[in-house]
């Protein structure tokens, strides 16, 4: 699996798949898209059309390694995947009405599996610790690791005081985040807007 997915994601992200696979619990913060790992296809392949120079080919390459990597929610022990989104991710209309539509849906089946949590920063909230950007946390019994990410690049981090920054920025996240019934509430509320 990971030989294929070598192959078209860029170096700096070439690492982070097969922490992303050994880890037990994964915490994303996500402030402009729907994490990867719940991505449909049709929302994914919108999200690498928008990029500067798409080219079809590419894109269906990159598509697949994304729906590759999103196999291990379906594992015998797939790990905890604990996500908070701000609420703008889910007014932004990738692909249009109907393909958000669909991730929406999509998204509300996957919180229905038990080691999948989504919550919601409310844009009540103004001014955030996340809005500096997002991450990702992974770990496992040995390793603790983050992914950061920016327009061109991005990098994966070990570092023990890194580390403990993001994970206070985490916590902080955390109580501003709706509770998961309240976030299927706004859920289906901006469903019905739509």
């Amino acid at each position: 699996m990971l030989p294929a997915i070598r192959d078209v994601n860029p170096t700096w992200f070439r690492k982070w798949p097969a922490i992303e696979a050994s880890a037990k619990s994964i915490r994303i913060y996500q402030l402009a898209l729907i994490p990867g790992l719940l991505q449909t296809a049709n929302y994914a392949r919108a999200v690498f059309e928008g990029e500067p120079g798409a080219v079809p080919g590419e894109v269906e390459k990159a598509l697949k390694a994304r729906l590759q990597r999103q196999s291990i929610l379906s594992q015998t022990s797939p790990p905890s995947l604990s996500v908070i989104l701000d609420e703008s991710v889910l007014l932004r209309h990738i692909g249009g009405p109907e393909v958000m539509a669909e991730q929406l849906r999509y998204l509300l089946d996957m919180m229905a599996r038990p080691y999948i949590t989504v919550r919601i920063v409310p844009l009540a909230a103004r001014s955030t610790a996340g809005l500096i950007g997002p991450f990702v946390l992974a770990s496992d019994d040995d390793t603790n690791a983050a992914f950061l990410e920016n327009a061109e690049t991005g990098e994966v981090i070990h570092q023990a005081e890194m580390m403990h920054k993001l994970n206070q920025r985490w916590e902080l996240l955390s109580g501003l985040a709706q509770p998961t019934y309240e976030t299927i509430k706004i859920i289906y509320r901006i469903m019905e807007a739509q």
